[in-house]
């Protein structure tokens, strides 16, 4: 390519036809040497006469320059005009771009990335050996994944950002290479340990180039409580003089619907890294936030997920005995209290009734010995619906035991009559310890101070199911705590006294630790290592590098040892984890977390992210030519007369056709249509989520080469369709994931889609939303479809009966599945007055093709490859996933073959009819 400024010229050789131009001037512009004048008396006779085709002697200035400029576009439009071309590289030293790849970057991903293909297709024109490496995703072999830049090209769409930083062993995967490479450094802006030594092991392989972005970069604590009020922190790295973000605090209204529930702003002083705030809120409010964010950010480390430790729990407490006289340290109450007045809201009464009417979390009855029979169903009830019942014993307990068996509903276990109870004439001697807590225990884990001891308790009588039912014992296995589950709810019994009165038990910090294991009170589990030691926490939702809420209910479980290490990596990714009883948040964000910018020896080039996009001309420049030589033709024309009469309407209209086809956006029209009706074309509805658009066409492209494959069908590459511009006639078949955000269409854009749909067009809608809710159930995305579909001519539709034709069009399936295995999918429902042979659907209109489908099962993952044609998303667990995949792709295959050949499968079922009649009639 040769330069000259800032216009480059990928064919320069063809601007030498430049030199010819003078020429032509020359030779349009020469005439015939005047004739020899001579008077002929007879020319009186033709004065006054006007000849109407009369034509000029010579050809006009301006005609000629129009000619001349037509040409002159039309040479330097072939020679390939750019402007701000890239420099070509001369270097055929292979080339190493390395992301950080981080949560960091994720806000300007996109503009990295435009980075990134910029320097690809730099390197392709020098034919310079590429390869791109992400630091928190480096490849599993010690290896440089070299590749031509082309191959890089096509790549760049599926790089995205981790919730995660580099590890500080990053520089230990480059130690073992010995190759030679430049190196172009795309960091995100934030030191991480190993930084710099990095940069020294990458310059002992050649040339280290960064570009780093000016940007500033924050982080979200997570929220905790301070005096009755939620606390907000943040950080950034940059203190380049005051600034104010807002966090947006967001929760579920009461019809499950996630809204912006209240707003704070965070103020950073001239020279801090941290800002405070806090937030007050109604406990009916606070105990709805899901999550809080801030406003205009998009990464995981601006994003701080809610978790029990932000609900404060309603624990209703009864007492036995009145201890409106004891003395704290004998009241039945007190050491609950003390344990559970930080962290969750006490209600006290006297009456059962009251508490139930206030529907609490938890409710504890110390030493209460029995509740009437209307009292005890109504505690049961409230147990079932997933209370949790937490009971003491006591004297008044034991006393209500003698003489015969306990079989209380309320209680876990049977009672046994007399045993280790209170006082005198039953006393053991020596009090017990505890015994340690085994794995099957919620208290696995937490260590038993030496001097915890009992002297009295209640004993459980023997049964078969008494062992499944203790999870605490005393040192000789005597039970200490059982539990039984009642439908949702569950029954704790704590066989000693909530006062120190049989036991020291309340007076140790284990009985608070106890108590959280229990799930009682909602102080974090995260807080203290003790409760998180021997536990295992499955992941219910995990967050991305855009900080986006994915499912994790495919990843395995989490230690409680690694929880607390906090270390956010591969093997702990951001996001909720949750055991049989309480859920926790791990954060990118830390209490402790610090943001450093990231500064680089003075000898490395450091540059901006700020990109000059290239500019072909070549496409202008032709039609500009076509312009001009339609206007020499309008010219040519009006200066020959043609203009005048019955022909200038045609020529009006010729010239504005030749205007309108040589404008750029017609031009890109015509691409468009010729792209999509040259070949069948199966197209996606584009949404305004990137990473949800680029799963809809890795999705289509896997469906389009199963088809290429296994039938007669050859689809083209799949195309992203906008329903507001783009014409959707060119489509047989159009994939729609809803999404809970994405804007309403337009009125044009409904007129455009019922017209789609009423002339034999399907649209597949997809709320992907199967493993979390059916069909209806009122999940945003189905609310969000339901909204979508008032204003579209959509018929009545029914769960898809057993013998509908996409259950044979190719092959025959009883199951749909996609990611998800959800057999509850919609189609149009068949009238009653048109049904066909052996009740199979034979629909007039629009050859019977169902204008909609509508499920949730996710299949765009379930179809998705990449270019170079590997899945991109698990679907189940082994080869059990595989078998639901390979079902997933036999539905696609079915539902494009029934979109294509109508009701043909179901046409057959009425050859044996016509063939009788045929028969009779002969």
């Amino acid at each position: 390519m040769l330069f000259a400024g800032p216009i480059g010229f990928s064919a320069p050789l063809l601007l030498v036809g430049l030199i010819v131009l003078p020429i032509l001037w020359a030779l349009l512009r020469a005439v015939p040497p005047a004739p020899v004048r001579r008077n002929f008396p007879g020319v009186t006779l033709l004065l006054g006469l006007q000849d109407e085709e009369s034509q000029t002697a010579k050809t006009p200035w301006w005609l000629l320059l129009l000619r001349l400029l037509a040409i002159a576009a039309l040479i330097v439009g072939f020679a390939g005009p750019v402007v701000h071309p890239k420099p070509v590289q001369t270097t055929q030293t292979d080339l190493v771009i390395v992301i950080d790849g981080s949560w960091v970057g994720a806000d300007g991903w996109a503009a990295q990335n435009q980075k990134i293909s910029d320097l690809l297709a730099s390197a392709n024109r020098s034919e310079r050996r590429t390869a791109i490496v992400t630091l928190t995703d480096l490849p599993t072999q010690n290896a440089i994944p070299f590749a031509t830049a082309a191959e890089w090209q096509n790549k760049i769409a599926n790089l995205a950002p981790t919730p995660w930083q580099p590890p500080p062993t990053t520089s230990d995967w480059f130690t073992e290479i010995s190759d030679r490479f430049d190196t172009i450094w795309f960091s995100d802006g934030v030191d991480w340990d190993g930084r710099l030594k990095l940069v020294s092991d990458l310059e002992t392989r050649g040339s280290v180039e960064v570009v780093q972005p000016l940007k500033q970069t924050y982080v979200l604590h997570p929220a905790g409580f301070d005096q009755g009020n939620i606390s907000l922190s943040a950080s950034r790295a940059l203190t380049n003089g005051p600034a104010k973000i807002s966090v947006v605090a967001v929760g579920r209204d009461p019809a499950g619907t996630e809204r912006q529930l209240e707003t704070i702003a965070l103020d950073f002083l001239a020279g801090e890294t941290t800002a405070n705030a806090r937030l007050t809120l109604l406990p009916e409010l606070r105990n709805r936030i899901t999550r809080f964010e801030i406003s205009g950010q998009r990464s995981a480390g601006t994003v701080t997920l809610a978790d029990d430790a932000l609900r404060r729990r309603e624990v209703a407490m009864i007492a036995g005995r009145d201890d409106a006289e004891m003395s704290d340290l004998l009241s039945p109450l007190h050491y609950l209290r003390e344990a559970l007045a930080p962290s969750a809201d006490l209600i006290e009464a006297t009456a059962i009734d009251d508490i139930l009417l206030a529907n609490p979390d938890v409710i504890i009855l110390a030493d209460v010995a029995k509740l009437s029979d209307p009292q005890t169903a109504a505690v049961l009830e409230w147990v079932e619906n997933g209370g949790l019942l937490l009971r003491f014993a006591g004297p008044l307990l034991a006393a209500a035991n003698t003489g015969r068996p306990q079989d209380d509903p309320l209680l876990p276990v049977r009672l046994r009559t007399g045993g280790r109870s209170v006082g005198g004439a039953m006393s053991w001697g020596d009090p017990k310890s505890l015994a340690p807590f085994t794995t099957q225990s919620p208290f696995f884990g937490l260590p038993i101070p030496q001097d915890v001891a009992v002297s009295s308790q209640v004993l459980a009588q023997p049964d078969p199911t008494l062992a499944s039912r203790v999870i605490a014992q005393l040192a000789d296995g005597t039970p200490l705590v059982t539990r039984k589950t009642v439908a949702q709810g569950q029954i704790v019994l704590v066989h000693v006294t909530a006062n120190a009165q049989w036991s020291s038990l309340p007076l140790s910090g284990l009985f608070v630790q106890m108590l959280e294991r229990l799930a009682i009170s909602a102080r974090s589990a995260q807080s203290d290592e003790t409760l998180l030691a021997g536990t295992t926490w499955l992941p219910q939702k995990v967050l991305d590098g855009f900080g986006q809420r994915q499912d994790a209910t495919t990843l395995a479980g989490v230690s409680g040892e690694t929880i607390t290490q906090g270390d956010i990596g591969r093997d702990l990714r951001p996001g909720l984890y949750a055991n049989e009883r309480q859920q926790i948040a791990v954060n990118v964000g830390k209490a402790d977390t610090v943001l450093t910018h990231a500064t680089w020896p003075e000898h490395i080039p450091v540059t901006g992210m700020d990109t000059v996009q290239e500019v072909d001309l070549k496409g202008w420049l032709l039609g500009a030519a076509l312009v001009l030589l339609a206007l020499d033709c309008f010219g040519s024309l009006a200066i020959s007369g043609r203009l005048r009469g019955p022909r200038a309407d045609v020529a009006v209209l010729l010239l504005a056709g030749l205007l309108i086809s040589a404008s750029p956006k017609a031009q890109a029209q015509d691409s468009f249509a010729i792209a999509a009706t040259s070949q069948v074309v199966l197209g996606h509805v584009l949404t305004g989520d990137a990473e949800l658009d680029m799963v809809a066409e890795a999705g289509l492209r896997g469906l389009s080469q199963t088809l290429f494959r296994r039938t007669s069908i050859e689809p083209a590459a799949p195309m992203g369709v906008n329903i507001e511009t783009d014409e959707l006639a060119f489509f047989p078949f159009l994939y729609w994931p809803v999404t809970a955000d994405q804007p309403l269409p337009s009125r044009t854009a409904f007129v455009k889609l019922n017209r789609y749909l009423r002339t034999g067009g399907m649209i597949l809608f997809d709320t992907r939303d199967a493993d979390t809710a059916p069909f209806g159930s009122g999940s945003p995305e189905a609310r969000k479809l339901q909204t979508i579909a008032r204003s579209l001519d959509i018929p009545a539709i029914e769960p898809i009966p057993e013998n509908h034709v996409l259950s044979r069009a190719f092959y025959l399936l009883q199951v749909f599945p996609g990611r998800y295995a959800s057999r509850e999918i919609w189609v149009e429902a068949q009238p009653i007055s048109q049904t066909g042979a052996q009740g199979v659907p034979f629909r007039g209109q629009n050859d019977g093709v169902t204008p909609v489908v509508i499920g949730g099962n996710d299949w765009a993952r379930a179809w998705a490859i990449d270019p170079q044609g590997n899945k991109m998303f698990p679907v189940g667990p082994g080869q059990a996933g595989e078998k639901q995949r390979e079902f997933a792709y036999r539905f696609g295959v079915n539902l494009i073959m029934h979109v294509l050949t109508g009701n043909y499968k179901s046409d057959q079922v009425h050859v044996p009819a016509l063939l009788d009649r045929l028969g009779d009639e002969k």
